[in-house]
């Protein structure tokens, strides 16, 4: 009733039209972490749009169709030597327009404290097991700049196709909590 009543009076006081709440209602429904596992899985297959992903990834998701909003992305890139994690340790700071809403667990008190002090273990009770040689990053999303996580293409998907390499990604992989399966 209170979402009703305010969406009311900023039609009443002309802040927006009826049209306009509406598509930013339909903008906001539509974005679901499907749209950052097509931005990552197109990546995987095509190394010039990796090479604008890495350069700028709001407009390499536009290219997809793709709304990632005004906060500017950086894509981080899991290797052999490196696992990358994101948090927003102040509130819950996250890509929305690649990623859909944040879980609860992005937002919680225990996660945005312990996977900074902690990440190898935040990592381990996810299922992610990274080994001692792989350094952790933790990269700190914030309100002028967000991250998500590419993570390494798992070993013989040289052969799928986007479609199939979508099915191996979760959103919890381009947080960086959980590898593709099959890793």
């Amino acid at each position: 009733l209170m979402a009703q009543a305010l969406e009311e009076l900023l039609v009443e006081k002309g802040v927006v039209t009826p049209d306009q709440l509406r598509r930013g209602l339909e903008e906001q429904s539509s974005r679901h972490p499907a749209n950052g596992t097509r931005l990552v899985a197109k990546a995987w297959k095509d190394p010039a749009f990796d090479a604008r992903v890495r350069e700028d990834v709001n407009a390499a998701a536009r290219e997809l169709g793709l709304n990632p909003g005004d906060i500017p992305i950086r894509a981080v890139y899991d290797t052999d030597a490196e696992k990358n994690v994101i948090v927003c340790t102040l509130c819950s700071c996250y890509p929305t327009g690649l990623l859909g809403e944040s879980p609860d667990w992005y937002k919680s008190r225990a996660y945005r404290s312990r996977v900074v002090r902690e990440p190898r273990a935040v990592l381990q009770e996810f299922g992610t097991r990274v080994p001692e040689e792989v350094e952790i990053v933790v990269h700190d999303s914030t309100a002028e700049l967000r991250y998500i996580v590419v993570p390494q293409r798992p070993a013989g998907t040289e052969s799928l196709n986007e479609d199939q390499l979508v099915a191996l990604l979760s959103r919890d992989c381009l947080i960086g909590t959980t590898l593709p399966q099959g890793t």
